[in-house]
């Protein structure tokens, strides 16, 4: 099959299941991982598809808001390198607000064996997450189910978090931008993380590098209100100085295989 079939199908693939695994399109291609890889790095490079761990995925436009299972399988490696950045930062006795997403649910993952925490969230995964946890007190908001993200929304939402007052909000996105900070596709979705944004003292943005860059249809916090970012090595630099320049505190978390990478060529 030459190339430009076999990228016309991955390209179908991708707008109607919104995400692709190399291994299952290889097969059904009947081609190589290798060749596989090859033909989404040069769809990647024409704005096509954004390339993951083990795959690919439909990239983000204004109005699109990808699914959980997109996401999840979107930087795994990078994810959980943030989430153990963003550990770090949490203290015994704390009360923080954990928002929803596939990095904020890494950190919740972390935080089981944290004593004396209070974590406030309207995410079902991090509620979840945090169900074997004994000494952590789960503070879940009202609102309306948004399936695709696994989450409560909605003004009602946003009137559960209103009289909290939070030590840290850990919320993430779909982008994050030095001009328009963090962003996501939904109004909705924007104004409840506006919301638990809202009820902390620090705020915190996870965001792996997919992220940085991207801008998308509504606004949840400018800049000039999140304290610090946290995100992963691959991330543009330039990117990241135009974020430092609005007094954003930006930590970089090294993945496993960025270290072993380096390891490798040093």
């Amino acid at each position: 099959m030459l190339a430009v079939e076999r990228r016309r199908l991955i390209a179908e693939s991708i707008r109607s299941r919104g995400v692709v695994s190399v291994a299952e399109m290889a097969e059904a291609l009947g081609t190589t991982e290798i060749t596989l890889r090859r033909d989404l790095r040069a769809m990647a490079r024409d704005g096509l598809l954004v390339r993951t761990h083990g795959g690919a995925i439909r990239p983000a436009s204004s109005g699109h808001e990808p699914s959980y299972s997109e996401k999840a399988q979107q930087a795994a490696t990078e994810k959980a390198a943030i989430a153990r950045v963003a550990l770090a930062m949490v203290r015994p006795g704390d009360s923080i607000v954990l928002g929803p997403g596939t990095t904020t649910l890494a950190l919740a993952r972390l935080l089981v064996h944290c004593p004396e925490l209070t974590v406030v969230t309207n995410s079902l995964l991090v509620a979840q997450a945090l169900m074997e946890a004994p000494r952590v007190e789960v503070i879940l908001t009202g609102g309306t189910l948004r399936r695709s993200i696994h989450a409560l929304v909605g003004p009602a939402t946003e009137e559960s978090v209103r009289a909290l007052r939070a030590s840290q909000a850990f919320i993430s996105g779909n982008g994050f931008t030095a001009d328009r900070g963090l962003s996501t596709p939904s109004p909705v979705v924007a104004a409840t993380d506006r919301a638990l944004a809202g009820a902390a003292q620090h705020v915190v943005v996870l965001a792996d590098h997919t992220k940085i860059g991207q801008e998308t249809m509504c606004q949840t916090v400018p800049a000039v209100r999140v304290h610090t970012l946290i995100t992963d090595s691959k991330a543009r630099a330039s990117e990241l100085d135009a974020i430092r320049a609005t007094g954003v505190e930006v930590r970089v978390a090294e993945s496993g295989e960025h270290v072993e990478s380096q390891r490798a060529t040093a």
